[in-house]
């Protein structure tokens, strides 16, 4: 017997569940089906797990750097069987609050494998019918829903068609799995994924190579703010190579190490490691969907929707990794909830891109919101910048971490906020204060107007919003 829901969501990730609380909250009956865990990629093989191991890593690096800070600690070593229990604590620990709010919400969960129908006996609509092969192998679940939200997400992209075989060449998720640390690690992908890695496995002690096929790693952020991070991952003996076009066929594993030759302008240069790590960017979960059922059109590997997030299908919307763009879990989230309040009210809510904070946990981390100094001077703006070294701020001297700066570009003519890119100590979290001042249309005057306590990292904000007027105080 078929069950009537007013939506339907297909995938329980960070989009796909926050997207049915919304709904339960605005009153529609809803269900989600889920072909694993609720939560996704962020929760059981990103955001999250790999979060847990750069905590490690910092614990780690802090404890070698102890003395300086006048802490001495006769012995200590990495136990990796330890970090990998505390990830999967973490990860159910957060599994059980979702399905909390699941259950409060009176939302139905499927876990199975979803696939859109074509007109049938129980709808005449293409992809007006869900079918679920259910994972418990009970008979399969026929959902009749008023609309549908694709939320199925994404997967490593593969590399040329070599395979990922989880022992000498892996993917982002199988490191996630290692059993015991590797003495060396090619990163394929300079991106934010390999550079997070690079990091990490560097604190660890492992000797990293990044290869990176651009001239510069994090191609998306700022120019200074990538050439200050590959400064600083090179001091603590990353090896950077950038301009890097590997050649495929010479991909060449063996029990102990994986061999490559890459391209380095021009030259050919081998390289070396007992792993390989490839991490070039991810395509969109849409194959076994149904989707050739339906009108949906996809391109390049994502579902193509409109500014609603509606597919051509207008019943059924999609959001996250699966539609391309910035896949992150918070930008997931403010897709479902436009889309959803648009299901259920139609009134249109737009999600500003230009305003979605990036980061990167890194060593130093990174973070930014808008353009880039180079994109704000292609749309033709006449901007001012203002910058300001963690070097001046007291808080930071005393953590012992000085490297990195704040740099805020603005319009000289307008005082508009155009971008805020960060480098150095806690930046993931300071970011949110930029993000704040875009959503107020904040001018960097407004900033430097707020009072910020003292001592605090969150000073390096307000003396770069001087800066950008001449006035800063402490530099």
């Amino acid at each position: 017997m078929a069950r009537e829901y007013d939506l339907v969501i297909i995938g329980g990730g960070t989009g796909g569940y926050v997207a049915a609380i919304r709904a339960a909250q605005l009153g529609l009956k809803t269900a989600v089906v889920e072909k694993e865990d609720l939560g996704g990629t962020c929760l059981h093989k990103g955001c999250i797990p790999t979060k847990t191991f750069l905590r490690s890593a910092e614990i780690y690096r802090n404890a070698k750097n102890a003395e300086l800070f006048g802490v001495e600690i006769s012995s200590f070593h990495l136990n990796l069987k330890q970090m990998q229990e505390r990830k999967i604590n973490v990860i159910n620990q957060l599994h059980q609050g979702i399905k909390g709010l699941m259950k409060k919400g009176k939302i139905d969960c499927y876990y199975g494998t979803a696939r859109l129908l074509g007109p049938s006996i129980f709808s005449p609509i293409a992809g007006g019918t869900v079918s679920v092969e259910m994972n418990d192998g009970s008979p399969n679940e026929m959902l009749l829903p008023k609309y549908i939200i694709l939320a199925t997400g994404a997967k490593p992209r593969p590399f040329h068609g070599i395979d990922f075989d989880g022992k000498r060449i892996l993917n982002s998720d199988q490191m996630l799995d290692l059993e015991e640390l590797p003495k060396s690690m090619l990163i394929v992908g300079g991106g934010v994924i390999g550079i997070e890695w690079a990091s990490c496995l560097s604190d660890f002690g492992v000797d990293v190579t990044v290869l990176e096929y651009g001239d510069r790693i994090l191609p998306q952020e700022d120019a200074s703010i990538s050439k200050e991070l590959e400064k600083q991952m090179k001091k603590r003996g990353i090896q950077i190579v950038t301009n890097a076009e590997i050649i495929p066929s010479s991909i060449e594993k063996n029990i102990h190490s994986v061999k490559l030759i890459a391209k380095v302008k021009g030259e050919e240069t081998h390289y070396e490691g007992e792993q390989m790590l490839i991490s070039i960017g991810r395509i969109g979960n849409i194959e076994n969907l149904g989707l050739e059922n339906t009108e949906i059109e996809t391109e390049s590997s994502f579902i193509k929707v409109n500014d609603v997030y509606q597919t051509k299908e207008k019943h059924i919307y999609a959001i996250g990794d699966c539609i391309g763009g910035m896949q992150l879990a918070h930008v997931a989230t403010s897709e479902a909830i436009a889309a959803v309040e648009h299901i259920a009210t139609g009134k249109k809510k737009t999600v500003n891109y230009r305003n979605i904070p990036r980061c990167i946990y890194s060593f130093p981390e990174v973070a930014s919101i808008g353009l880039t100094e180079e994109e704000a001077k292609n749309l033709g703006a006449d901007v001012k910048i203002g910058i300001f070294p963690f070097q001046g701020v007291g808080k930071a001297v005393v953590y012992g971490e000085t490297e990195g700066y704040v740099k805020i570009i603005a319009d000289k003519q307008t005082d508009d906020l155009l971008g805020v890119h960060m480098i150095g100590p806690d930046v993931t979290n300071l970011i949110s204060e930029a993000s704040l001042a875009f959503l107020l249309d904040a001018t960097p005057w407004e900033i430097g107007e707020a009072i910020h306590p003292h001592p605090s990292l969150s000073e390096v904000f307000y003396e770069a919003a001087l800066a950008a007027e001449g006035k800063a105080i402490h530099f």
